[in-house]
Parts: structure tokens; sequence; C-alpha cells
């Protein structure tokens, strides 16, 4: 059987760990070249390793001229790129009452500010039919506490596609958003604190929150990320594709 993303360039943003990570490695085992970025040095190292036909550069997406420094090296290496996946990010928990102008900035610069000059720094290379993909959150569409300044980013990242579309009309790239729920990574486990038995706590509740009674995990994101990526989605445009275990459809 044909892999599906035979011979393509891929860049997978925020690639060294959970979703990133597994998104990188089923991209490369479909037959993209994967250029994984990522703001630690061993970490990427350690990425590129197990994602196997890649290039790591270290990245923090939030400061411009590192992005040129990128695009700069794939553009003298390869010359262009298939599939963006604009998925570094992240963030922290504040209620409102206590959100301190620091904690704002720095979760829309990782989230919001660093997805817009992704991809818009990215135009010049995007073959004709690109694949974008931003990375939403079910924390856009439903409330969280303490979760707002997050929520608000991520639904920044939604509008983004929707808007783009409209502007890349005439390019044939398509853009769209997946925005998975509870998904065990670092990044969510780490919101509980270092405490082995609170992180599991949190995994437990947030089951309880979702239909199918688990969290999910980083290679079933991955298998949607696939498919926005590939050529099974070549008419779709503008969505935000939801994997979340049912949550945001209750």
């Amino acid at each position: 059987m044909a892999r599906k993303l035979e011979g393509k360039i891929a860049l997978v943003t925020g690639g060294t760990t959970g979703i990133g990570l597994a998104t990188a490695q089923r991209f490369a085992a479909e037959g993209a070249h994967v250029y994984i970025t990522g703001r630690r040095r061993v970490e990427l190292d350690a990425a590129v390793a197990l994602v196997g036909n890649a290039t790591g550069v270290q990245v923090d997406s939030t400061q411009l001229n590192q992005l040129d420094a990128l695009y700069e090296q794939i553009q003298g290496t390869h010359g262009h790129l298939d599939v963006l996946f604009a998925n570094a990010g992240g963030g922290s928990m504040l209620p409102l009452g206590e959100i301190t102008e620091d904690h704002f900035d720095a979760t829309f610069d990782r989230n919001v500010k660093s997805v817009l000059f992704t991809v818009q720094k990215a135009l010049p290379l995007l073959a004709k039919n690109a694949s974008v993909i931003l990375t939403g959150s079910t924390a856009a569409s439903a409330g969280t506490p303490a979760f707002s300044v997050y929520a608000a980013s991520k639904a920044a990242v939604r509008s983004f596609a929707r808007n783009w579309i409209l502007d890349l009309k005439d390019r044939h790239v398509r853009i769209n958003t997946i925005s998975p729920g509870a998904t065990r990574t670092p990044g969510l486990v780490d919101l509980a604190g270092p405490d082995a038995a609170q992180q599991q706590g949190l995994l437990d509740y947030l089951a309880s929150q979702i239909p199918m009674g688990r969290v999910g995990e980083p290679e079933e994101i991955a298998a949607a990320a696939l498919f926005l990526a590939s050529d099974d989605a070549s008419f779709v445009n503008g969505i935000e594709l939801f994997v979340d275990g049912g949550q945001q459809q209750v």
C-alpha cells in the first residue's frame, strides 16, 4: 500500500514531545522527510533519533529571526514545504483575579503570535496543494476554571483558520485546525505538578468527563493530523476537527 506522504516535505513545530513528536513519527512513517523544531537541543536530538527521516532545528517559535533561519534552511535544502503543522505552544493556569501581564503575554506569544508568523513566513515555501494544520484545543469551546487566557489564545487560533482560507484561496493551500481533547502528554500531566498521584488524579478526572471514558493518546491525535495532511483531505478546508472522545459533542 502506498504511503500517504511519500516524498513530501513536512514541518512540525514543537515536535520534541507529546502530540508533536507522535505526529512527526507518523508523518515520517508515511514517507515524509520531517523537520522538527524545539527549544531544547537535547530533547530535539532525541526526537530526531526517534523519528528517523528527520532534521532537527532548534527554534523558539516566538522569535521571528529564528523562524527566518528555519525557513532559510528548508529553502536551501528542499526548496518547498508540503505540510506545515504549527503545533508549538502551551500554557499554564491562573484564575481571573490573579492573571498577570506576563502570563497573558507569554501565553499569547506562544499560541497566537508564534502561529501567525510560523504560517506567514512559510508562505513562499508552501507548494501547490500544501496542507497547513493549526493546533487548537477543546478548551477554546468550553469553560475551564483558571484556564481563560489559554482558552482565549486557542480561540484565536481557530479564528485564524477561518480567515486565512480566504486570504489563500488562490494559492491552493488548505488550512485546518485540529483540536485535541485531554491527551496523555507531558504538557498535560505537568499541569498537576510533579506528584505522580496528583497527575494520575488529573487524568482520572478528565477521563470521567469524556464519553469514551478515557483520555486520548498522542498517536490518536497524530492519526487525525495525518488525515488532514494527506490527499485524503483534499476537499477539507477551514474545519475544526475535534479529537476528544466526544467531549465537546455532549
